[in-house]
């Protein structure tokens, strides 16, 4: 039995209700240059409906979102054939201190309560970590692969 691509299009609450639950995404920044920067992240969702995922000020999607905030991501189902969205949004770094407790919610989002949130807490400080915070700005549908649907009419 073929399987047919889907896009549904969804409002905002179906949206934050679908990204609460997927932790992968391909993050896209723009290059100084004018390309186009792509990263694996693992993501969650603030309680402002922010997408945000943990990194490194060192990091080149650091570098590009300081510069162009502007940026994209496709946030991704863990089974690679589940269904995917992309967004498009305007991205800020936190930075540490400030960092610290926004990290803590970060973990939350993406796996729940931490034996030690004060060791939790030191660890962020001790790695420099900081914060990718993007503002949904807009989205597409919420979609799968597949053949075409008239393909099967």
């Amino acid at each position: 039995m073929p399987t047919y691509a889907t896009a549904d299009r969804v409002d905002r609450a179906a949206l934050e209700d679908f990204l609460r639950t997927r932790h992968r995404a391909v993050l896209v920044t723009r290059r100084a240059s004018g390309g186009l920067q792509s990263s694996p992240v693992t993501c969650g969702l603030d309680e402002q409906g922010r997408l945000v995922a943990a990194t490194y000020p060192q990091r080149a999607k650091v570098r590009n979102i300081r510069r162009e905030p502007a940026v994209s991501a496709c946030v991704l189902s863990d089974d690679w054939n589940g269904p995917y969205v992309h967004l498009d949004g305007t991205a800020e770094i936190v930075d540490l201190p400030e960092a610290v407790e926004p990290l803590v919610e970060y973990f939350r989002s993406v796996a729940g309560e931490h034996p030690d949130w004060d060791e939790y807490r030191e660890a962020m400080v001790r790695q420099g970590k900081c914060l990718i915070r993007v503002t949904i700005d807009a989205w597409g549908p919420i979609a799968t692969g597949g053949f075409p649907p008239e393909a099967g009419h």
